[in-house]
């Protein structure tokens, strides 16, 4: 009698100059059958230090979050599909319950993981960080399809969603810099996805939703029991979508300048 074939799983991470994050990373998906690194041409030490992991590196130009996950997903060759992010560590036991999930008949097609983060040295549990699901980071193998946005991806998954009890550890920022750095970033992108959808920004707008950002975190969200950290994050939360409205506003003003006929001067 033939044996039961082991289900195999592929882990893939994106990464664009990460080179103080992905080698935890790296070292804490040892165990899969398959790491592909999905690289959007780091200047950094980044692809070296891949490469010290794992052969399959893959060079894709970002074009948005919900693309270069699809192309990813393209690069990957396993039944099970495992998404772990540069700045993510998974734990030995998200690494057992993932071994358990694919070996088990009755599993669903796509799992939700929960992650702890670890901010200005403290693990945070309110603020909207625990249990931080993003998009299903398990899932068979066609079951899931990211939408091409450039960032905060949604997702269509054809199937059951689940949810595992084993936590991921995620160290989002090294330090205030890296979190101005990302705020930059993530607000310019989250303008240009608003203008694709034919929102209109504006400096009322930005400041309204700016402080109803910090309220949700700080407030609803009890941000407040995580103390400085949470205040951080809240602030933060302010500014990031403070400044998405204002670059919207920003860019939608530019383009009307491009559109108006200069003055000619007599």
């Amino acid at each position: 009698m033939s044996g039961t074939v082991k289900p195999k799983v592929s882990v893939y991470i994106i990464a664009y100059n990460e080179e103080g994050k992905i080698e935890e990373a790296l070292r804490s998906a040892t165990w899969a059958d398959e790491v592909v690194v999905v690289d959007s041409f780091s200047t950094d030490r980044t692809v070296e230090i891949a490469r010290r992991y794992t052969d399959r590196i893959v060079q894709i130009p970002f074009r948005g979050f919900g693309n270069l996950r699809n192309e990813a997903l393209a690069h990957t060759t396993h039944e099970w599909i495992f998404s772990l992010d540069a700045d993510e560590r998974c734990t030995p036991e998200a690494r057992d319950e993932i071994l358990s999930v694919i070996r088990d008949p009755g599993a669903a097609d796509a799992y939700h993981v929960p992650r702890r983060n670890l901010f200005l040295g403290r693990w945070i549990r309110h603020c909207d960080w625990y249990p931080d699901y993003r998009q299903p980071q398990l899932f068979r193998r066609g079951a899931l399809r990211y939408r091409e946005e450039e960032v905060h991806e949604g997702f269509d998954v054809a199937g059951r969603i689940g949810y595992l009890k084993s936590d991921l550890l995620q160290i989002p920022f090294a330090n205030l810099s890296k979190l101005v750095e990302k705020m930059n970033r993530y607000s310019s992108l989250g303008a240009e996805k608003l203008a694709g959808r034919g929102v209109r920004g504006g400096m009322g707008k930005a400041l309204a939703h700016g402080v109803a950002g910090f309220l949700r975190v700080f407030l609803l969200k009890r941000g407040f029991l995580d103390g400085w950290p949470g205040f951080v994050i809240a602030l933060s939360n302010f500014e990031s979508s403070f400044y998405k409205y204002a670059k919207l506003a920003e860019s939608g003003r530019r383009a009307g300048e491009r559109e108006t006929p200069g003055k000619v001067e007599g």
